[in-house]
């Protein structure tokens, strides 16, 4: 296990593990929802053995990373999570990095490469790009993929919250069983104990609850997707999930 090693931005003590030299060039690793650092152990090492310094937070709400100040709003609205890692990227005293994510962590990175493309090396974003347009959500998908969305329904109850508090193992075990039906757990990884790394319940739901189709982003008040500028990436990626 890799020692976790932490820094303070204005919101969050954010952990983080490191790989290779630390005067190579930085990539920063970013997960999404429900992982955490895990899903990236397949690629960290080979990219630190090709000589780059590499980086792999714990995102807001996952594992050792944490709030600062209780009063600060539980969210992890797109404007946020891209914030933090600017944030972090200064912390660390980062003046540009490649990023790579899906997921949560790739919207932070576009987010990243749409405000401060001189931040960005390179970009790998699994999915596509994927910064939400918050003005005009898009219509309703076929019945079969609005299906799928059923968790971030669940999840803006007061019953979703509780069941997430009490069966987070077996809520993740579900989704990955739904999203990558001949991949099993635990063999390499993301493994089920990541859930149990979801340092806050009320970050977790409310972003997956709020990420949706369904155009529910009052608030967020990141760019339009379309003013984003292009990067091209030389980083090997081979994430599983």
């Amino acid at each position: 296990m890799l020692e976790i090693l932490r820094v303070r931005t204005r919101t969050l003590e954010i952990g983080y593990e490191a790989h290779g030299d630390v005067d190579g060039v930085p990539v920063i690793l970013l997960h999404g929802f429900p992982d955490d650092a895990r899903a990236w152990d397949d690629v960290a090492p080979s990219l630190a053995a090709a000589g780059y310094r590499v980086l792999v937070p714990y995102l807001r709400g996952y594992g050792p990373t944490h709030f600062l100040e209780s009063a600060e709003p539980r969210m992890a609205q797109q404007a946020a999570i891209g914030q933090d890692l600017l944030d972090f990227m200064n912390a660390l005293g980062l003046p540009a990095a490649g990023l790579a994510g899906y997921d949560w962590g790739g919207r932070a990175a576009c987010i990243v490469a749409l405000i401060a493309p001189e931040r960005v090396l390179a970009l790998v974003t699994i999915g596509g790009y994927n910064v939400q347009n918050t003005m005009t959500p898009p219509p309703p998908a076929s019945a079969v993929a609005e299906r799928a969305y059923w968790y971030q329904w669940y999840f803006n109850t007061e019953r979703g919250r509780m069941g997430l508090e009490r069966n987070r193992r077996e809520i993740c075990r579900l989704l990955w069983q739904e999203w990558s039906p001949s991949w099993r757990t635990g063999t390499s990884g993301i493994s089920i104990p990541s859930a149990d790394g979801w340092a806050s319940n009320a970050t977790v739901a409310r972003s997956a609850g709020s990420c949706g189709r369904s155009g529910r982003r009052a608030g967020d008040s990141t760019t339009r997707p379309s003013t984003a500028r292009p990067l091209l990436s030389t980083i090997p990626i081979s994430c599983r999930w």
